[in-house]
């Protein structure tokens, strides 16, 4: 990078230290495009870290260093498109409309994808240049290495030198549909900016103790470790099946395993909060399955995360308390509806806001019970209901007059209880992420048939197995359809961004 610090004493010469300006391009071809982003962000980046290193050597510049995220943009004079069946791929209206971009070396498929989408659509070439949003110290590290410790060390702040992460512009008023754009200023082309996508990449490392670029783009989400372990034996057993095609099992640690190999054991660590196990397959279209722990909170931490990475869909797969007297343990809940008193998304997607079924996830789920249980048609009413799944978020709820809570979830016509389903459903919702829930009843609280430890483990050593079969099966269905029908229309709003 060349920082020269010698003649920089005077506070006249103080200025920003950036990389050299280079005007914005325009583009026919997607992927010409894709590798402008990419060269951009590795130059930028690549000119903050040379900084940094210069930083912890002691030489530390007289004035700011910058660099900023690289963008794309497309300007419209028509409301029209070639193709208006897609729920995406357009932009809103005639404008100027931009989306500033991180880590194309991850997301390089999908950005070749909406970009190919939009210059189809709209028939002008977009253009790629350098944005004026700076890029935060850490967020040039995305491997994972920490800053934090420099300033300790040279009795400086990083901010005098460095812009650092700013939580004015890491919200998420873009896809709660609440953002407005300024006078003059670009509409959104994406759901997200890019320092928001940064710190979910972040986030992600944290939580789940593997690397973002491992997560598949078909997500589970449990509730409870027995589904972990019969994911990772089944992990197993897929992989030493050439025609299923899978080729890695990665696991928290970022521990591979190739497929016809022995599965590795690393140094013994503990977990992390949400551990993330992930059946890779080519193109990302493999399996990713997270322990959420228990509670809405963590179910919202999660996906708010995952939620970047922009998956093709993701299921909640777990156990619930059944409400009806016909029900018996281990029969499943199809979620078609949900009483939402989770509490933690009211302040982004307000409860008079129904989460609709997505039919193509309702399908795929129902379908894959047929073929895993062997039943069909009215047979399968035997071991499975679709309704209405209440989420709470009081876990003992039963310890307190529980006459009122019983009351409003017969009102709903609530099948079963649990403290996750709603909240990941409005999550998917709010994101555009088509979602899906299918649950099993591991108690009945209303009936006496509480969850003790002897009746769990019979429960949990019959039903795990067949149920995570499902939602690995629903997955596999999901993945052999067109992306143009899972990602349904019914998840966008009036005005939406060009990228899915």
């Amino acid at each position: 990078m060349g920082i020269d610090t010698s003649n920089m004493d005077r506070p006249e010469d103080l200025a920003v230290l950036e990389p050299p300006h280079t005007p914005y391009q325009a583009f026919t071809d997607a992927g010409a495009a894709v590798e402008r982003l990419r060269e951009l962000f590795e130059a930028n980046t690549a000119f903050l870290r040379e900084a940094f290193a210069e930083f912890l050597a002691g030489r530390i510049p007289q004035g700011r260093v910058r660099a900023c995220y690289p963008e794309v943009r497309i300007a419209t004079a028509t409301h029209s498109r070639i193709d208006s069946r897609l729920s995406y791929g357009f932009v809103s209206g005639p404008g100027v409309h931009a989306a500033t971009v991180t880590r194309p070396d991850l997301f390089g498929s999908y950005l070749k994808e909406q970009i190919e989408l939009l210059l189809r659509n709209h028939e002008v070439p977009v253009e790629v240049g350098t944005s004026a949003l700076p890029i935060p110290l850490h967020f040039a590290f995305y491997d994972g290495t920490h800053v934090e410790g420099a300033a300790e060390v040279l009795q400086r702040p990083l901010a005098d030198v460095f812009d650092l992460p700013d939580l004015s512009i890491l919200d998420d008023a873009i896809v709660n549909g609440t953002y407005e754009a300024p006078p003059g200023a670009p509409r959104p082309l994406a759901p997200f900016t890019a320092p928001r996508v940064d710190y979910s990449l972040h986030r992600l490392q944290h939580y789940t103790a593997t690397a973002a670029e491992h997560f598949q783009n078909y997500v589970i989400l449990t509730n409870y470790q027995f589904y972990i372990d019969e994911f990772c034996r089944l992990a197993q057993e897929l992989l030493a099946d050439p025609a299923s095609g899978y080729t890695r099992f990665v696991e928290p640690g970022n521990l591979v395993t190739e497929a016809g190999c022995e599965r590795c054991d690393g140094p013994g660590q503990r977990l992390p909060q949400m551990p993330a196990y992930h059946l890779v397959r080519p193109g990302s279209s493999g399996v990713t399955m997270v322990n959420i722990g228990v509670g809405p909170s963590n179910a919202k931490t999660i996906t708010d995360h995952v939620a970047v990475l922009r998956p093709h869909a993701w299921l909640m797969l777990g156990h619930c308390a059944g409400l009806r007297n016909s029900q018996k343990l281990g029969d499943y809940v199809l979620a078609h509806g949900y009483v939402r008193e989770d509490h933690v998304l009211d302040a982004d997607l307000p409860t008079w806001v129904p989460i609709p079924p997505l039919a193509e996830v309702q399908v795929a789920l129902e379908r894959a019970v047929e073929e895993i249980t062997g039943l069909a048609g009215y047979e399968l009413k035997r071991v499975m209901r679709t309704g209405t799944v209440a989420s709470i978020d009081n876990r003992n709820w039963e310890l307190r007059d529980h006459r009122e809570p019983v009351q409003r979830f017969s009102q709903s016509r609530a099948i079963a209880l649990d403290m996750e389903s709603a909240t990941i459903a409005a999550n998917g919702f709010r994101f555009r992420v088509p979602y899906g829930t299918l649950l099993c009843v591991s108690d009945k609280p209303l009936h006496g048939e509480l969850k003790l430890p002897g009746m769990a483990t019979d429960f949990y050593k019959r039903q795990v197995a067949q149920h995570l079969r499902i939602g690995i099966r629903s997955m596999e269905i999901l993945r052999a359809m067109p992306r143009e029908r899972l990602h349904s229309r019914k998840l966008r709003s009036f005005a939406e961004t060009a990228f899915q």
